[in-house]
């Protein structure tokens, strides 16, 4: 089964149908997405920026985690499932859009850039309340504040039918 195939087939489902023709659960849940897209993607910022040394320095790296992460997964989970959602409501108005699939792709290398940090960077993360983070800790942020702007850049552009392939 294609790609296409697949979309098609979730574009049929009485369900898919259902929320996109309602009158207000397409709009309810983009803007669901969209809040909970600025709460996560403002606090990964946040985050990144003390990893880079130019906010919060006056703040233990290993507090402003303790703080942030938990809503960061809050929000992250919700902007998940509501943009999973987006997509089963109308996937062939995605299907053909180049711009969706680089934000797609950008959430991607933001989740290895997250990884790789978690397991191997952040393992010694109580060091650097005094001595401040290491370099790889400093790439990961810089990288991480690139992934998620283009992640937010290239989501709003999906709303307009630039680059858009059948």
């Amino acid at each position: 089964m294609s790609l296409r195939t697949l979309f098609e087939w979730v574009d049929a489902f009485p369900s898919s149908i259902a929320m996109r023709e309602h009158l207000y659960a397409f709009p309810a849940l983009l803007t669901l997405h969209l809040i909970s897209l600025a709460m996560f993607a403002g606090l990964v910022v946040m985050m990144d920026l003390r990893l880079l040394g130019v906010a919060f320095r006056g703040t233990p790296f290993s507090e402003v985690q303790r703080r942030l992460f938990p809503w960061q997964i809050v929000g992250f989970v919700v902007t998940s499932i509501a943009g999973l959602l987006l997509l089963y409501a109308q996937p062939m108005r995605y299907f053909g859009k180049v711009l969706y699939w680089i934000k797609i792709a950008l959430i991607l290398l933001a989740g290895v850039n997250m990884f790789v940090f978690h397991f191997t960077t952040n393992r010694k993360v109580a060091e650097w309340d005094t001595s401040g983070p290491p370099l790889g800790a400093k790439v990961a942020g810089g990288l991480s504040v690139f992934f998620w702007a283009g992640v937010v850049v290239f989501g709003r552009l999906t709303a307009y039918e630039w680059w858009t392939y059948e």
